[in-house]
């Protein structure tokens, strides 16, 4: 149902917003080294993946939509991969992995499973970025998508049973969604240990 809502709505869903980077993006990339290879998980328009390219960063955009990989594509000049968060077999390629406001519409039950999958896909010393729908309890909005909603506490308890992550910072902050309403959401960065 969310994939469905996504392919259905792409010029609308990608039309909305800001269309520009993330509000962490830039401090993520501080992070990193020169040329690092980032996967972005859910890359949506491409403004994140444009951006990381234009400051020099190895990208591999996927996005689960192939609607929206296309879109994704014109953006960025390059041919991308359709992915879902579960197909990611990926072992120890990736300097850092971002997925922001991506991994939220993974069910709970589902999250660490996907986290050890990005653990794996991280080099040792990788980092990893998320954002994610706070709230505490998980459920669809008013369009039908699903959404994990965590709390801080929710967070930190997926990343201790997905693997040995170090955690770098977890944020709470006040932001929107495509529906224009303000929230609570809650940002990770983690560490792979060398």
């Amino acid at each position: 149902m969310t994939l469905d809502f996504y392919s259905a709505s792409v010029p609308i869903y990608l039309g909305s917003g800001t269309r520009g980077v993330r509000r962490h993006l830039p401090s993520f990339l501080d992070l990193l080294s020169p040329r690092a290879r980032i996967l972005e998980l859910g890359c949506g328009g491409g403004w994140d993946a444009e951006a990381m390219i234009a400051a020099g960063f190895d990208v591999d955009p996927t996005d689960g939509t192939p609607e929206i990989a296309r879109k994704a594509e014109e953006r960025l000049g390059r041919c991308l991969r359709v992915m879902r968060f579960d197909e990611l077999d990926a072992r120890e390629v990736y300097d850092a992995i971002w997925a922001s406001a991506r991994l939220l519409h993974v069910p709970r039950s589902s999250l660490p499973k996907i986290l050890a999958l990005v653990f794996e896909a991280l080099k040792p010393g990788g980092l990893h970025f998320a954002s994610y729908k706070g709230g505490g309890a998980e459920g669809r909005d008013r369009y039908g998508r699903y959404f994990n909603y965590l709390s801080r506490e929710d967070v930190t308890e997926a990343y201790r049973r997905s693997g040995p992550w170090e955690v770098v910072s977890v944020t709470e902050y006040l932001g929107g969604g495509y529906d224009g309403r303000q929230g609570p959401w809650v940002a990770v960065v983690v560490r792979r240990p060398d």
